[in-house]
This record gives C-alpha cells, structure tokens and sequence, in this order.
C-alpha cells in the first residue's frame, strides 16, 4: 500500500537545493507527483507531493525533515488521498492595477464569502511599461463548488475592481 506526503520547504536558496530534497525522495524509494517551487528574495520555497511506500513512509518523512541541518525549513504531513469528485467548477481569475495595500486581502474576503477555493495564486508588482506606475497583477486558478453562482462571484469581484481601480476578469476555464 502506497502513502502519500506534502512537504513544505524554505531555506536560503542556492544551486541544488531541488537535487538535495530529490536525492533524500530517490533513496527513499519516493515517487515525486507535483510540486510548486519559486525563488524570492533570496529565499527559496516549496511545497510538494510524494507518494511512498506506506512502510517507509516516516523514514522518508524523517529524512526530508533532517535536511534542516543543511539551512532549509521542512515541515512534513501525511497527505490524504481523496479521489477528486466531480463538482467544483475551474476558473481563471486575473487582476491588474495600479498597486496598493488591501488588493488582495479584499479579494480573497470576497472570494471566501462565495465559498470558493484558491486552488493556485500568484502575484507581482512590476513598473508599468510607459509610465513606470507600480503595477499589481495577480493569476488565479479558483475552485468554484457546485450550485454556487459564477456570476454572482464575477459582479462581487467587478464591484471590488471599481473600488480598487484594477481590472478583474473571471473565465470559466471548463
């Protein structure tokens, strides 16, 4: 029987930081399924998942964890392997605007009254490229459940847009 593990990692980032956490996953007999990984300020972090053998299991889970003598942060959980349902409805969320603090805490507050998941997020702020106004943009992946109402969602999200001055736009990616 298999397991499978989601591992978080942090730690300054230099060249084979990936090798290292791979080496420990390959000695282990792990699988690695999926991760994201991303380099900012200097520091590096990842989150991935690995299936194993169910009896080795905790040495690998140790193992990941000791590479913390080497300056990295891990934390590692079991992951639960729920087959994925059908229901919740995939959709791309984008936003782009002149920077400011709340963008995303009031788009993620409307977000979550409509009981939708982010599934993935990512965000910068870059120079605008005539004027070199900071610029806020933001990519989403959103899980919407079933029954919950996208357009509900889409005029939540454009009333926040007019407030903050960005533009918002949802795509059903079905």
């Amino acid at each position: 029987m298999t397991a499978s593990l989601v591992a978080t990692i942090i730690g300054r980032d230099r060249p084979g930081l990936v090798e290292s956490v791979s080496d420990v996953v390959a000695e282990h007999g792990g699988n690695w399924l999926e991760s994201r990984m991303a380099q900012m300020a200097g520091q590096f972090a990842g989150i991935l998942r690995i299936e194993v053998d169910g009896d080795r299991r905790d040495a690998l889970a140790a193992a990941l964890v000791g590479l913390s003598s080497g300056g990295l942060r891990v934390v590692v959980e079991p992951a639960d392997d729920v087959p994925e349902e059908p229901g919740p409805r995939s959709v791309g969320l984008e936003v782009l605007g002149a920077d400011r603090k709340g963008i995303v805490r009031q788009i993620a507050h409307a977000i979550a009254a409509r009981g939708v998941n982010v599934v993935e997020l990512e965000t910068e702020v870059r120079s605008a490229p005539m004027s070199g106004e900071l610029l806020f943009a933001a990519s989403a992946r959103l899980e919407v459940p079933a029954g919950a109402s996208l357009a509900d969602l889409r005029r939540d999200l454009e009333r926040i847009a007019s407030d903050l001055m960005v533009d918002v736009t949802v795509e059903d990616e079905a």
